[in-house]
């Protein structure tokens, strides 16, 4: 398997996944919304997996209405939505969008579809009223 690359806008920060990327999930929900300037699209890696340089541009901050006390990550620079990642779970999301090249991964799932604006209805992929259900399909590792 190749190592995947991707990074923010303007570069100052950049990372390589050496393992296996989760296919797309859509997060719908008012926070991605708010940090995202839409529905926030995201695979997943094993944060052992991740490597990033250009740490020190990374802003970690909390995500504040989250029911698992989740953080997420843009760039200090140009902003760019990268990273969200919860305490205990071993992966880490990352914006699919700033993947150097993210054709073969699927869409798996909308998620917090109750929070999706009326021009942003989900189409393609199961749809789910709140955060992925324990007892649905997981989505495919690549």
């Amino acid at each position: 398997m190749s190592p995947r690359t991707g990074g923010c806008l303007c570069g100052a920060v950049r990372y390589t996944v050496s393992g296996p990327l989760r296919d797309v999930v859509v997060c719908h929900c008012v926070e991605c919304r708010r940090w995202a300037g839409g529905a926030w699209p995201a695979t997943a890696a094993h944060r052992e997996h991740v490597a990033v340089s250009g740490e020190d541009a990374l802003r970690w901050e909390r995500s504040p209405a989250s029911a698992t006390s989740a953080r997420r990550a843009t760039c200090a620079v140009c902003g760019a939505s990268l990273f969200w990642e919860a305490p205990g779970r071993p992966t880490v999301s990352i914006g699919v969008g700033t993947l150097d090249d993210a054709r073969d991964l699927e869409l798996a799932a909308h998620i917090y579809v109750d929070d999706a604006q009326a021009w942003e209805q989900p189409t393609g992929a199961p749809a789910f009223p709140r955060g992925y259900p324990e007892t649905a399909p997981p989505p495919a590792w690549h």
